[in-house]
């Protein structure tokens, strides 16, 4: 997969760009516009700081990794400790 793939996976899990703006941002900063962007103008690319924050918002069903390969260069990067061993919520 590569990042646009789990971008748009990220929106599909969350119900939507608005919704996934919403969950992985509490403080307001991440609009929906973002997520646009990131999907249309970045093709993919989400910014740094958001990373995590995406992963969190879907439960880390898309993982660091396939947001941000050169990042997170091993899959289980940026996981928490609970998700590397399988266990996702």
């Amino acid at each position: 997969m590569n990042p646009k793939e789990a971008l748009e996976l990220a929106i599909r899990i969350a119900n939507g760009q608005a919704a996934l703006a919403r969950a992985c941002d509490q403080d307001g900063r991440v609009k929906q516009a973002h997520i646009w962007n990131w999907l249309n103008r970045d093709d993919g690319r989400v910014r740094a700081e958001n990373v995590i924050g995406v992963c969190q918002a879907v439960g880390f069903r898309v993982r660091p990794h396939d947001l941000r390969p050169d990042l997170y260069p091993h899959p289980d990067d940026g996981l928490p400790e609970r998700a590397e061993r399988g266990n996702v919520a």
